[in-house]
């Protein structure tokens, strides 16, 4: 399905990243694989992750090459565009699944804990897609950008409040882009995974499903290829063999009047006539508290 395509993919020496390089190298893709190659800390550098990866579809007969760069930055982006275009002429897509946790609750979360998520899940996505867009309005033959986004994004985290403003700013910078690049014929389109790699070992409590990387990578295949070309704005969740779209957002209820609404008004008003809608993550602690308490009264 990508035969002849070049895509770009950070994060690609592990995990998700990973098997979305294999992928799409087994389609015929022309890959550059990215992968800062770092620990769960963020320490020690290293290309080794990415060569290997590189051999791995050069042994199966395709064409890739490794590039050990930190996407948060500007000039990071750039080089792994230009390291697509240099080698091969042009760039096709790009896939952002590269990320980091670094969890604490709000109150005690430290200014480096909130930047570096940002940065390297959100600014991380900005710095790939600018890159990506700019070549790809230049070459007048479209494109395809593959964003990854999470659940709490939109549902929010109890100790990963920076995790879920990088997730939840992703989408929206999608969006933004699939708006603004429409007319050039390039699309862009996020994915929410749940699958088992070293990140999500990290999760507080676990997930109430899982996948594996390899589960992702068919569904990023496809938004990549010409298939999917009238594709664009949105999100997938994607775990397992569960793939369910997710709604734009929408107002639901709403009362108005002419003029100022006074305070003791709405005090009335809201409960009765526009309510709330409770957060699903509610929903889904409440879950997880009777799932350990049943595990816990098994054990006795």
């Amino acid at each position: 399905m990508l035969d002849n395509k070049v895509i770009a993919i950070t994060g690609s020496g592990r995990g998700i990243g990973r098997a979305i390089a294999l992928a799409c190298a087994a389609e015929g893709a022309k890959v550059v694989v990215n992968d800062y190659g770092v620990s769960m800390d963020g320490s020690e550098p290293s290309s080794d992750v990415a060569n290997a990866v590189v051999a791995e579809i050069e042994a199966a007969g395709g064409e890739a090459i490794a590039l050990a760069d930190d996407i948060s930055t500007m000039e990071a982006g750039e080089r792994l565009v230009a390291a697509a275009v240099d080698k091969w002429g042009h760039i096709d897509g790009v896939v952002t699944p590269a990320g980091i946790l670094r969890e604490r609750m709000l109150f005690n979360m430290s200014e480096d804990e909130w930047d570096g998520v940002i940065s390297t899940h959100l600014k991380g996505t900005f710095t790939v897609f600018r890159a990506a867009s700019a070549v790809m309005r230049k070459q007048e033959t479209g494109g395809s950008l593959v964003a990854f986004t999470s659940g709490v994004g939109m549902w929010g985290s109890v100790a990963q409040a920076n995790y879920a403003a990088a997730k939840g700013g992703i989408v929206a910078l999608m969006r933004s882009a699939a708006l603004g690049l429409s007319r050039y014929n390039i699309n862009a389109n996020a994915i929410a995974p749940v699958a088992s790699t070293r990140m999500q070992a990290n999760v507080p409590g676990g997930t109430a499903e899982t996948g594996e990387p390899e589960d992702v990578a068919p569904m990023v295949v496809y938004l990549l290829s010409d298939a999917a070309r009238e594709i664009t704005g949105q999100t997938y969740t994607v775990v397992g063999g569960r793939i369910a779209l997710w709604s734009q957002p929408r107002e639901i209820k709403e009362i108005s009047k002419d003029g100022r609404w006074t305070p003791q008004e709405l005090a009335e008003r809201i409960p009765a006539d526009v309510g709330f809608d409770r957060l699903p993550m509610l929903d889904y602690m409440d879950m997880m508290k009777k799932r350990a308490a049943e595990a816990g009264a098994g054990e006795g």
